[in-house]
């Protein structure tokens, strides 16, 4: 039996460096776990006109018939999956998005369901989704006497 010297500061930089990956490993990189638990995240650009409320969604790579629109009330919910390519070899990085996502947003004011159109144009998604009747501005003439 060997007694060796204790060094704590070379304990805590131990400590240290496990610290920095977990956070490096959790934050700055995101786990293969965590991507597959929230999917990929999609991003929004919501606007209202004078008639409708339009929604665009970029999903490079995605195609039409993979993206699914619902709406339920003012809840608006769009779902879909980019496939990844079908690669040999071994990647040395991936930035590029693959898999499935979801983004359901509530547009807090009444829309009428049936009447919304959705284009899909450079891997651009647009949603137009009329307003209610009742919530358009309505204008009003005045007559002189």
């Amino acid at each position: 039996m060997s007694i060796s010297r204790w060094e704590p500061f070379k304990e805590m930089m131990t400590l240290r460096e496990a610290m920095d990956r977990l956070f490096e490993d959790s934050f700055v990189r995101p786990s293969r776990f965590f991507r597959e638990a929230v999917g990929t995240y999609l991003p929004l650009d919501v606007y209202t006109t004078n008639d409708a409320v339009v929604i665009r969604a970029s999903v490079p790579g995605a195609k039409p018939d993979d993206v699914e629109i619902t709406i339920e009330g003012d809840t608006v919910t769009i779902r879909g999956e980019i496939k990844a390519p079908q690669e040999e070899g071994t990647f040395l990085l991936q930035e590029q998005r693959y898999g499935p996502f979801s983004r359901s947003i509530e547009l807090a004011l009444p829309v009428q369901a049936d009447k919304a159109e959705a284009k899909f144009e450079n891997g651009v998604l647009t949603l137009t989704i009329p307003k209610a009747e009742e919530i358009k501005p309505k204008v009003i003439k005045v007559k002189s006497a």
